[in-house]
């Protein structure tokens, strides 16, 4: 699908048609999504540059992702998407600024970009020009990326609040093991999405990087660049704390799941060193002697019931007294 931004009267994001064969007067930023070969071949046609394929935006290294051809500035970045409705994905979108057009080629839906093409109709002055087209539209890029950051940030305090609950009030019991797994599994789908996001930040920091330095200086976009680049600065390093924190909260809390294990094991281990004296006495008089000298005394039943009491009783108090329960 191809649409077009015209800034005019009408101010409108709208679609085009390839059987026109030609672009409107005007058109200042060239949106492909999901573009099909014909509607490829009609833009490259039209505008003169070379439309970059899925292929070519997935490579890694970085003079496969920033370089100037043919008078145009190419820039793929890794955008993070779904981070807000906790599916985070990340895709490849390739950004082509020519002295006329921008052109966009996407191969996902992405919130900011709906956005900045609404803001965009109501205020014409975003899109007036290519150079300040790309750089309000990474500023909605950022913004976006900053709320999915925010949002993690959200769900690692709700995370530790709940890690690290204990009862403070009769009947409120502690987190039981099976929570605390729910906990590492939230943890692991938090890692995702902030890995995605600070991946975006980190590849639209190179971007912008190289904007700065490559972008015709008649375009005026250091100001905007500058002020870009600072705010991907302070996305990193929050996502990097916030990377730390997680790593933190996932080994405290293995480490919570480790003290309710073995909290349950010395219980066991108690209950069997306080009924192992009873037992021994019990089987003790179970014997089969005839010269057994409780046998036919009145007292030996309640004797041999309070010495298996006792038995049982003396070792639990012995081991509050040293503090092991």
């Amino acid at each position: 699908m191809l649409r077009i931004f015209t800034p005019n009267d009408e101010m409108a994001l709208t679609r085009i048609d390839v059987a026109s064969g030609r672009l409107p007067e005007g058109t200042v930023w060239i949106d492909m999504l999901h573009p099909t070969r014909e509607e490829e071949l009609f833009i490259e046609g039209v505008t003169g540059i070379q439309v970059p394929t899925p292929e070519e935006m997935l490579e890694i290294e970085t003079s496969s992702r920033l370089y100037a051809e043919n008078g145009a500035l190419y820039m793929t970045a890794t955008l993070a998407t779904g981070v807000m409705k906790d599916a985070p994905e990340s895709h490849s979108v390739g950004f082509v600024l020519t002295p006329v057009h921008l052109i966009t080629v996407r191969y996902a839906e992405i919130v900011a970009f709906e956005r900045f093409a609404s803001h965009a109709e109501r205020n014409a002055a975003l899109c007036d020009a290519p150079g300040m087209a790309l750089v309000n539209l990474l500023d909605a890029v950022v913004d976006r990326l900053a709320d999915g950051i925010e949002h993690v940030a959200g769900e690692v305090d709700a995370i530790s609040k709940q890690a690290f609950r204990r009862a403070r009030r009769r009947g409120e019991g502690r987190v039981s093991n099976l929570a605390l797994q729910s906990l590492i599994t939230r943890l692991g789908a938090a890692q995702d999405a902030l890995s995605k996001s600070r991946e975006s930040a980190v590849t639209l920091a190179r971007a912008v990087g190289w904007l700065n330095f490559s972008a015709p200086r008649d375009m005026a976009l250091g100001p905007h660049l500058k002020s870009l680049q600072r705010d991907l600065t302070s996305l990193t390093d929050h996502a990097s704390y916030m990377g730390a924190n997680i790593t933190f909260l996932l080994d405290a809390t293995l480490g919570l799941i480790s003290i309710e294990q073995n909290a349950v094991l010395k219980i066991f281990s108690v209950s069997a060193i306080v009924f192992m004296p009873p037992t021994l006495v019990a089987g003790i008089y179970g014997m089969n002697f005839d010269s057994l000298p409780e046998l036919h005394w009145a007292l030996g039943y309640p004797w041999a019931l309070t010495l298996m009491v006792a038995s049982a009783v003396l070792p639990y108090l012995f081991f509050r007294w040293r503090g092991w329960l």
